[in-house]
């Protein structure tokens, strides 16, 4: 049998313990979050809510969740990544709990927004964690795997969205989704008895002096902060401007409850396979060839669901395309950006990158809710959604292929260059 189908009985108890943790949150992290998408036709009318107001609910959370995310990556290298993540999975899981309790737009704005910081400090410090602690060999697929958690994650939503709103009256459904998101605190227990912190991070040469964070700036990292924030921006542009608004556009389209779980649970499973997929290319072709692939395979795949005059029956099949490579996209990123910075400064490096994609991808949703206003959801999805594919794409090609580099050699090489 290929090594492909033995890697994870490779890893050794430390690795297994970690993985499972990481993909455990970041599929939980997913369902909190994607709580809020399942919930916005119901908030929709029960609140005479605009489109464009909703869409900033979902940019409120994602805005503040980048400022999480760099806050988390630089707590990280300050005072370790395991304890971090276990008190951002904390966080994201109490704000969602009282997402619940909120009685109109502005609370709710808030509330999303704070949650936000939880979720963002969540991928930062747990992708850093998950690619330190895998063997080279694996990294790829670890971290790949670690990302499918999320189209878990976003199923559960969907199966609490499918009973909740066939049990509950509307008033009461939406409000017990959130109440479900306080399950992720109980994960923090068993991360602080189970992970370890890497050992990389562990050794006594890494400084993690305050302010030197600064050095991802610095002349020799700086082109690389910014192209990877650029492909962090197309990924997370893209994604969130179709799936903020997906359930939204089925229900438009005369699907009801049950129907719209149905198609979205299409979407899912092709979400799943695209991470897992992507996860083995990246180790299999490298980096940059699986982003690529990906990013192109998502502004095809979001072109043709959104803009086409499809029957539902060719809007089921499409689904799977439209779940497989969006989320794809995002497989390659955490082991890419792992292998971009040196290892005393990859929690703020990856932070900043990943969440400044992700703070000006926020504001995808808004933008498709304003401009939902003068044309077809389904047009506005796919313009702004097809944009920051692109921009993905072109980002790509302006970094270093990095498959397979040891982190302690990039920590010498970077390190060199950093204080010349």
């Amino acid at each position: 049998m290929p090594e492909a189908g033995w890697w994870l009985r490779r890893l050794d108890r430390g690795e297994r313990a970690t993985l499972i943790a990481t993909f455990a949150g970041w599929m939980l992290d997913g369902m909190d979050v994607m709580v809020y998408s399942f919930v916005l036709p119901s908030l929709i009318l029960l609140w005479h809510i605009s489109k464009a107001q909703a869409g900033w609910l979902g940019t409120s959370a994602l805005l503040l969740s980048s400022l999480g995310g760099w806050m988390a990556g630089l707590a990280a290298d300050r005072w370790g990544r395991v304890r971090v993540l276990q008190i951002t999975i904390v966080w994201f899981a109490v704000f969602t709990f009282l997402s619940g309790f909120t009685t109109s737009f502005s609370q709710l704005l808030v509330v999303r927004g704070l949650q936000g910081l939880g979720f963002g400090g969540e991928w930062a410090v747990g992708s850093v964690l998950i690619a330190e602690r895998i063997r080279a060999r694996f990294r790829g697929r670890a971290v790949g795997t670690t990302q499918s958690g999320w189209a878990v994650g976003w199923a559960l939503a969907a199966v609490f969205y499918t009973v909740a709103f066939n049990v509950l009256p509307a008033e009461y459904a939406w409000r017990a989704m959130f109440w479900v998101g306080l399950a992720p605190a109980l994960l923090a227990f068993w991360i602080q008895r189970h992970v370890r912190e890497p050992e990389i991070f562990m050794r006594p040469s890494q400084t993690r002096a305050p302010g030197h964070f600064l050095k991802i700036f610095s002349r020799p990292l700086l082109p690389t902060t910014l192209w990877a924030s650029m492909v962090a921006l197309g990924a997370q542009g893209g994604y969130y401007a179709v799936n903020t608004f997906l359930p939204l556009y089925l229900r438009a389209r005369g699907l009801g409850v049950v129907s719209t779980g149905a198609y979205l649970l299409v979407v899912i499973a092709g979400s799943f396979a695209g991470y897992l997929t992507s996860a083995h290319l990246t180790d299999r072709i490298g980096r940059r060839p699986a982003l690529m692939v990906f990013a192109a395979g998502s502004f095809v795949a979001i072109a043709a669901y959104m803009v086409l005059p499809l029957g539902n029956g060719a809007t089921l099949v499409l689904g799977f395309p439209l779940g497989f490579f969006p989320s794809g996209s995002f497989s390659p990123m955490g082991s890419f950006f792992t292998e971009l910075f040196p290892t005393s400064l990859r929690g703020s490096g990856q932070g900043f990158t990943y969440n400044f994609g992700r703070a000006v991808g926020a504001l995808f949703p808004a933008l498709v809710g304003y401009f939902s206003a003068r044309v077809a959801l389904g047009t506005a999805i796919a313009v702004f959604a097809g944009a920051a594919y692109t921009v993905m794409i072109a980002a790509v090609m302006m970094l270093p292929e990095t498959r397979f580099r040891d982190l302690a050699q990039i920590d010498a090489a970077l390190s060199r260059e950093s204080t010349s």
